[in-house]
């Protein structure tokens, strides 16, 4: 788990993945379920455990139907409300879905999630699963320190595929002000095995929505995960971020900690609706005041990663490539053909938060460095209307690409590009490109447009050229 950045403080979907083939995961082509000759057992709520499992004599209990599974199969609910949790533990080949066309509900209210995480299906060291169609909601608590989950992978896993679900109405509803002991999450997966990591996993087609996680995130996956893709998702109504990809937590502990282990890596995320993600009334980001900085994608040490073709609206931040921890960085991620709209800070955001002088806390923050932005489409992004720009350059960034960008300022300051103060006293002044891009501000000609680098500010597109040397061959229009 992890927190946004305190940013208001300081002012085709199948694509070739480093380290992975052509990656079929986002379209689904995983290793195929079992053979269609493989059992079936029904379960419905009306059903006896002591029953064969058929559509004429289900079961009651899904567990039950799993261990009556050992050499996999299918599981299929019939239509109706199940108070019951699901664990699949060293399963192998196994399928969990409605029957035919009917609303299969996984409905937590009743059960009392214990201390730590818990979910309402937990998947640990298990192969080739499918988790589909099913609604999942109302496992909740108010208590901190534990966290509860719609769906949530961990150990070691591979050729997991999450489809289709709608996880929505749940989370931690503890209201401690100020406190990140407040957590939950609607589908999270922790490759916290430093010897065998989560791997092919899908979480496409899914709806993810009016979650409250307070410090933590809707969909998320963390440390030891490679070669995943999250597609296709609709992400909306969370209190906190709705995509994360996450490294150097406490995730993977001892020797592994600050390895490649220890970070979500060679992954897609592509083709997502994110709505409305938003940490105000958060108790999680009360201080004093409320912070807007949730993010709707945010690379928070992962590496390797292609975030594409995604659609972020109405968000605090729409996208964010940073890393917290301060022995951290995000790299080689590349953030491509991106709409974003309507965020109320900004709209992408790179680099660390803070510079670690007393001023800001004396905070460490990690790097951001040879990440590549490219043909991202930004308009409206500061709803908040303060000054903050389109796109914010932090702290610590350095060999980071902006290039092909078509970005739109529509606050009344006009600040298109933006960074933060002293961003050039940070050790990582030099590297960064910024060309062949699209400005506009509405309503303002040139001369008066606003652009900061490194720290410093420039009224007028020309004169930013001039004395920056970036954007040489990019253009702007009034």
């Amino acid at each position: 788990m992890t927190r946004a950045t305190t940013l208001a403080a300081l002012v085709t979907a199948a694509v070739t993945v480093t380290g992975t083939t052509a990656y079929a995961a986002a379209v689904g082509s995983h290793p195929s379920a079992p053979a269609a000759a493989a059992k079936v057992l029904v379960v419905s709520t009306t059903g006896n455990d002591s029953n064969a499992g058929t559509v004429a004599a289900p079961l009651l209990t899904i567990q039950v139907a799993v261990k009556r599974l050992p050499n996999g199969g299918t599981i299929e609910l019939r239509g109706g409300s199940y108070h019951q949790r699901v664990r699949l533990a060293g399963v192998r080949g196994l399928t969990l879905r409605p029957y035919q066309h009917e609303s299969a509900v996984l409905d937590g209210s009743g059960l009392t999630p214990p201390k730590d995480i818990s979910a309402m299906v937990n998947i640990s060291g298990s192969r080739n699963i499918t988790i589909s169609g099913l609604s999942i909601t109302g496992y909740r608590t108010s208590r901190k320190g534990v966290v509860p989950v719609g769906i949530y992978l961990h150990g070691h896993d591979h050729a997991v595929r999450i489809l289709n679900n709608h996880i929505y109405k749940e989370g931690n509803y503890n209201t401690t002000l100020g406190s990140f002991n407040i957590n939950a999450h609607g589908i999270a997966a922790y490759g916290d095995d430093p010897h065998a990591s989560i791997s092919d996993l899908t979480i496409k087609g899914n709806t993810v929505d009016h979650l409250r996680t307070g410090a933590s995130e809707t969909v998320v996956v963390n440390g030891n995960v490679k070669n995943w893709a999250i597609v296709g998702n609709h992400i909306y109504d969370d209190n906190n971020i709705g995509i994360d990809a996450i490294g150097y937590e406490t995730t993977i502990t001892g020797p592994d900690r600050y390895t490649f282990r220890d970070r979500a890596r060679n992954g897609l995320i592509a083709r997502n609706r994110i709505a409305h993600i938003q940490s105000r009334g958060n108790p999680s980001y009360w201080d004093h005041g409320w912070c807007n900085c949730a993010d709707g994608i945010y690379v928070d040490g992962g590496t390797h990663i292609r975030i594409r073709y995604n659609h972020v609206t109405t968000s605090d931040i729409g996208i964010e490539v940073a890393a917290e921890n301060g022995k951290g960085s995000a790299d080689y991620n590349r953030v491509t053909h991106n709409h974003v709209t309507k965020s109320l800070f900004t709209g992408l955001a790179t680099g660390g938060y803070c510079n670690d002088k007393p001023d800001c806390g004396g905070v460490k923050t990690g790097t951001s460095h040879n990440n590549y932005w490219a043909y991202n489409v930004l308009r409206g992004n500061n709803q908040l209307n303060d000054g903050s720009p389109e796109v914010l350059i932090q702290y610590h960034s350095w060999r980071d690409t902006f290039v092909h960008n078509t970005i739109t300022a529509t606050n009344s300051a006009h600040v298109v590009y933006g960074t933060v103060p002293d961003a050039d006293t940070d050790g990582h002044p030099i590297g960064n490109r910024s060309d062949h891009n699209h400005f506009r501000a509405v309503g303002v000609a040139a001369s008066k447009a606003e652009f900061d680098w490194l720290g410093h500010t420039y009224i007028g597109f020309q004169k930013y050229r001039k004395h920056t040397g970036q954007d040489a061959h990019s253009s702007y229009r009034r």
